[in-house]
């Protein structure tokens, strides 16, 4: 179950991060309100999960994940640039992802 309010909380991150970027520095109400309430939801599910999972690898992956997804966010509905090195880097983030999480203990 830990995993699974992780993946949600992950999901909501990059909700949250999509949001904030459309309420042009809170300046718009409703993207605004969406960006707080996916937050808290975020940050809650990420603290449940640790109830259960260890805090590097929660956090790293909650992290990395959100990180990578905003990218992916981006370049999908906002138009942002793909480039090679910025593929890259995701690559490179998924891959510590990955071992992190193969080398986690729960």
């Amino acid at each position: 179950m830990a995993w699974i309010a992780l993946g949600v909380a992950e999901i909501l991150e990059v909700v949250w991060a999509l949001a904030m970027k459309q309420s042009h520095g809170f300046s718009r109400l409703w993207p605004s309100v969406v960006t707080l309430i996916a937050m808290l939801a975020s940050v809650g599910l990420l603290g449940w999960s640790m109830r259960t999972l260890p805090l590097g690898t929660a956090y790293a992956i909650w992290t990395g994940i959100g990180a990578v997804g905003a990218f992916a966010a981006g370049v999908i509905f906002l138009g942002e640039s793909l480039s090679t090195g910025r593929v890259a880097a995701a690559l490179l983030i998924v891959g510590g992802l990955v071992l992190m999480k193969i080398s986690s203990p729960a």
